[in-house]
């Protein structure tokens, strides 16, 4: 801290000063004020005693004190987005995020806005009112907005996903997970399986949502390469009945694949849905994979071969990038695929 000011509050009646905390710690009070504010410039064990004495003497700095005297709310935003059935990653991301920044000292701001440019008018609001320091964008889609806008005002962000620039570099710093690598891997070992029709089943959405794309790139690609027939199919609809209706479309053709490689896990459990209706047998009869491992790969009766996005390295390295100051930069993350009864895959 400077300036001499002092965050105080009252427990069990008494004040709890910031000089009270230092004196018991052994530290000086702006070791107390690092800890708190910039705990990277702290060693651990320091770190750990001025912890020990801040709960041992109840304090807890006052939020609008830290406001003035560092200009800085303490809070990092992040928009939820308005269609979460798209990802069932949401909530495990969310789970990783928050631990994440709460292990720098700082707190996570959840808030909603309209998608696309009329967003823009609640993020400037968060900005006028200094509201939050930073941002955390995901659900990114083909040319974002928020990013350039971000940038281009200096305000402190990173990502979660890409937003495919057409040309030149994405602004600001983000991580995202290869999926086209990983949907490559599913096709690789289904065909060391003995598949050799191997299709996709993806979202039909107005919205261009790149991480969909980058998946059925990978597939296509990959189909490509082996000299394998492509066959794909999509969605109307963000439900099990929408996979399962379009599932069906592929498992009428004259030469059906044998296997399905799905671009979510909820397009998958549909895709398993018709699979018995039709009294066939997922991983037997056809063999069927998915992509987040969420909470429904393990529903399912066998479970879902599904890929498996690293949420803690995810959200460590969004921190990392975020307090890194401005640039543009990306680091692209490797999924890791779980083989259940759906797929079994001999990885």
């Amino acid at each position: 801290m400077t300036g001499g000011l002092e965050w105080a509050v009252t427990t069990d009646g008494q004040a709890v000063t910031l000089r009270q905390v230092a004196a018991q710690a052994g530290v000086s009070r702006q070791t107390v004020s690092n800890v708190l504010n910039a705990p990277e410039r702290v060693d651990p064990a320091t770190r750990l005693k001025v912890r020990a004495a801040i709960e041992s003497l109840g304090y807890q700095p006052s939020r609008t004190a830290r406001s003035l005297a560092t200009r800085q709310a303490g809070l990092i935003g992040y928009c939820l987005a308005r269609h979460p059935g798209r990802s069932l990653f949401t909530d495990p991301f969310l789970h990783a995020l928050t631990e994440a920044i709460e292990a720098t000292g700082r707190r996570l701001l959840v808030f909603t806005a309209p998608e696309g440019a009329e967003g823009l008018a609640t993020y400037a609001d968060l900005i006028a009112q200094r509201a939050v320091d930073a941002f955390i964008l995901s659900d990114t889609v083909d040319g974002d907005p928020r990013h350039g806008w971000l940038a281009s005002r200096g305000v402190p962000f990173a990502s979660f996903g890409r937003t495919w620039p057409e040309q030149g570099e994405q602004p600001g710093r983000w991580v995202d997970v290869d999926g086209a690598g990983a949907c490559a891997e599913l096709v690789r070992g289904l065909h060391s399986a003995g598949h050799d029709r191997i299709a996709f089943l993806g979202w039909r959405d107005p919205v261009p949502v790149g991480a969909a794309k980058d998946r059925q790139r990978g597939w296509r690609d990959e189909c490509r390469r082996l000299g394998l027939p492509e066959q794909a199919a999509y969605a109307d609809s963000d439900s099990m009945e929408g996979a399962a209706h379009a599932a069906a479309t592929l498992l009428d053709a004259a030469q059906p694949p044998t296997a399905i490689v799905a671009a979510g896990d909820l397009l998958a459990v549909g895709v398993i849905s018709e699979v018995r209706r039709r009294e066939l047998r997922p991983g037997h009869d056809i063999w069927v994979t998915g992509f987040d491992d969420s909470l429904l790969a393990t529903s399912v009766e066998g479970g879902l071969t599904t890929v498996r996005q690293p949420a803690a390295e995810i959200t460590a390295t969004l921190v990392r990038l975020l307090d890194a100051g401005p640039g543009r930069s990306g680091v692209l993350l490797d999924g890791r695929i779980v083989s259940r009864s759906s797929a079994p895959l001999d990885l």
